[in-house]
């Protein structure tokens, strides 16, 4: 089922584009890997060190269960915001990073309303018109 905007909201505190977009990336991902919620996935979050862009992890771990307290989301020092996702189970792992026509969406907010509006907006789009995702498969 899917995480509500109210849901988000009262779990981090307020409204904005990167923890609508940690619910979206997480959502997809769980999809795209078969994953379990909770305990199958793996997540390594790049250049997301700073509120704003730090709220995406919120949203990552709202959407797969996966916590710090759990081990299974990291957060790591990165020129720009990339979501690794790995499937323990399957040993198979998506790279996910924001298409450019999101990063300049993003870069046009000013006001926290504005931040609210995209968020909702955010939340109807479809992933492919947000995300670019490279698959990779672990052998070993």
């Amino acid at each position: 089922m899917r995480i509500t905007l109210k849901e988000a909201e009262k779990f981090h505190g307020h409204l904005g584009p990167y923890l609508v977009l940690g619910i979206l990336a997480g959502e997809l991902a769980l999809k795209k890997l078969r994953c379990r919620k909770y305990f199958d996935l793996e997540i390594k979050v790049f250049g997301a060190n700073k509120k704003p862009k730090s709220c995406l992890i919120d949203g990552l771990q709202l959407s797969t269960g996966a916590t710090y307290g759990k081990g299974n989301i990291e957060k790591l020092n990165g020129p720009v915001i990339k979501v690794e996702f790995y499937n323990r189970t399957y040993r198979k792992k998506i790279i996910l990073k924001f298409k450019q026509s999101l990063i300049e969406k993003l870069k046009r907010i000013k006001t926290h309303r504005d931040s609210e509006l995209l968020a909702k907006r955010l939340y109807k789009t479809e992933y492919n018109e947000l995300f670019n995702l490279t698959p990779n498969t672990y052998n070993s």
